[in-house]
């Protein structure tokens, strides 16, 4: 009998073969914001997701692969299910918490490594510069550890850590969520907002 999250990990990832090639097949799913993808999030896993986000299905993080379905539920796929909207930011200070927590128990050592990107991204979402450090710092220890043929997939995902530490290191937060979370904008801000590859 199968865990109860394995439905969540299994759409999300695919059958676990190489990094490469489950990126290949699933980057549209993680990155595409496609309104179709965020409606069968919703549909699928929208009970999963209001369950996490009122603190509940604590007991998955019994097991490393329940702690990162959890984690999915708080933070990626609010994002699809409450897209353009204050929500998708809610699971966020849990996720955090989380992985802090699992991360100092080295946790993440039980997943593979295109799992453990997805526990990264956690700290990478963060308004927090020493999160967007240790977010850096993770990444660089994934791409070095990766075999060769797979380091360049790896590198991308570094270079996106290293884009939002910068932004984080220069504003103390992303601009491109202050509409969003009623939060007034400061004019290098919107100058910011107005330059290519500002909103992620």
């Amino acid at each position: 009998m199968s865990a109860a999250w394995q439905p969540l990990l299994d759409w999300w990832f695919g059958p676990l073969t190489s990094a490469a090639e489950v990126a290949a097949q699933r980057s549209g799913l993680w990155f595409g914001k496609r309104a179709s993808q965020d409606a069968e999030a919703r549909e699928r896993f929208g009970a999963w997701v209001e369950q996490a986000l009122a603190g509940g299905l604590e007991e998955w993080t019994a097991e490393p692969q329940g702690w990162l379905a959890l984690i999915l539920l708080l933070d990626q796929l609010p994002r699809m299910i409450h897209r353009d909207s204050p929500q998708a930011f809610a699971g966020d200070a849990r996720a955090q918490a989380l992985v802090a927590t699992g991360l100092a128990q080295d946790r993440e050592t039980a997943l593979a490594p295109i799992q453990r990107v997805f526990i990264l991204l956690v700290l990478e979402h963060a308004e927090d510069l020493a999160l967007q450090e240790q977010a850096v710092q993770r990444y660089q220890a994934l791409r070095d550890a990766a075999d060769p043929a797979e380091q360049p997939l790896f590198a991308d995902f570094l270079d996106y850590a290293e884009q939002h530490r910068r932004v984080i290191a220069r504003f103390g937060r992303f601009p491109h969520r202050n509409a969003l979370l009623g939060r007034v904008s400061s004019a290098e801000e919107l100058a910011f907002l107005q330059e290519p590859g500002s909103r992620f």
